[in-house]
């Protein structure tokens, strides 16, 4: 199929169609209301389910509901309606059932703006709700990227039994690119041994999240971390870009790290040797990708649309072995590649005062 020019949101909601989604829940929010609109002309046409529900609350219980039943189930909001979720994302964790989650995010805190923004960064990776857990987060630079990890998303939800997201800001929902869709998908027609679907020629099952009982509920969260220790050592995603000779480096995702390419190559251009390292899944972090290039570089600076929350995440793994500066913008303000190359610069000052030689010549 050749390249056609689609919006961001209806790109993804199409690639999940193709991926198999059968029930979509969701209340429209901006940016993402588009996904939700197509999503409710498309399902009806293919014979499967969409509904609105009266609140953000409603509809992830409703998808809770239907993922115990063995649908490949979804919905998409924005930054404060994900807010509303995160109790139902809990229990969803805790269940262990399947489902895929796109959060187009806006500017914050509260109702703040529909601006793009990367501030729920912390909201997706560090749990999505009470407990220790965490859902698989993608995070696409282009449309074509976007619908790719769309289309894989149900795969990894069923084969992990796990909380799947999609995580882009405004302007990926927003944007138009071509794209290249791929093929529907075929899925088993028979529902997963675990589903919820009547007991009347088999024993009963149950899925609960609620475990009385201290050692009971230390056994399910003993399973959910051998769970997550298995998706982090096969999952992470990540690209680098001119990294093969680079003395510094710039860590961004999303949007900010298409933004970031460009900064790369005028930076090329001048002369001098940086290089992009770029997360695809936020969780897990490819720590282990970024640690190979450390020992190489001599600083690093880390671009986000937020006041610092990737950022942790570098710094942990750097663990002080690389100087690191920081540029973030907030409030749905999109840093500009001349921005970029900007605060490359005063990392490269900073490197310089921080390297051994500029100290020996110091205490000298």
């Amino acid at each position: 199929m050749a390249k056609e020019l689609w919006k961001g949101n209806e790109a993804i909601a199409e690639a999940a169609l193709r991926a198999g989604v059968e029930a979509f829940f969701g209340y429209p929010i901006t940016p993402q209301t588009e996904l939700l609109e197509y999503m409710a002309r498309r399902m009806p046409e293919l014979g499967r389910i969409f509904l609105q529900a009266e609140s953000e609350i409603g509809a992830i219980n409703m998808v809770y509901g239907a993922a115990s039943a063995g649908a490949r189930t979804m919905t998409s909001s924005s930054s404060p309606g994900i807010s509303l979720m995160q109790e139902g994302l809990s229990y969803i964790a805790a269940s262990q059932v399947p489902v895929v989650l796109v959060d187009i995010m806006r500017g914050g805190p509260g109702l703040g703006n529909i601006q793009p923004s990367q501030g729920d960064y912390f909201q997706m990776t560090r749990s999505a709700g009470h407990g220790d857990y965490h859902p698989i987060v993608l995070a696409p630079s282009t449309l074509q990227e976007a619908v790719d990890l769309m289309y894989i998303a149900f795969d990894l939800a069923f084969h992990y039994r796990h909380i799947v997201v999609l995580l882009g800001d405004g302007s990926i929902g927003q944007m138009m690119e071509p794209v290249k869709m791929p093929p529907f998908k075929e899925w088993p027609a028979e529902r997963p041994d675990w589903a919820l679907s009547g007991a009347k020629d088999r024993p009963p099952r149950t899925i609960t999240s609620i475990y009385l009982g201290a050692e009971n509920l230390e056994r399910l969260n003993r399973r959910l971390q051998a769970k997550l220790a298995r998706i982090q050592a096969a999952e992470p995603r990540h690209e680098c870009y001119r990294t093969e000779d680079a003395e510094h480096l710039i860590v961004a995702f999303g949007t900010v790290g298409r933004i970031a390419r460009s900064a790369v190559n005028q930076a090329r251009a001048a002369g001098v040797k940086v290089g992009l390292f770029r997360p695809i899944t936020l969780w897990p972090f490819p720590e282990k990708a970024l640690e190979q290039l450390i020992p190489q570089v001599k600083g690093v600076l880390v671009a986000e649309m937020n006041a610092g929350q990737m950022l942790e995440d570098v710094e942990r793994v750097l663990a002080h072995r690389a100087p690191i500066h920081f540029l973030g913008r907030m409030g749905g303000v999109i840093p500009l590649p001349d921005e970029i190359r900007e605060a490359l610069d005063q990392l490269q000052e900073k490197a310089t005062r921080q390297s051994p030689a500029a100290q020996a010549a110091v205490m000298a």
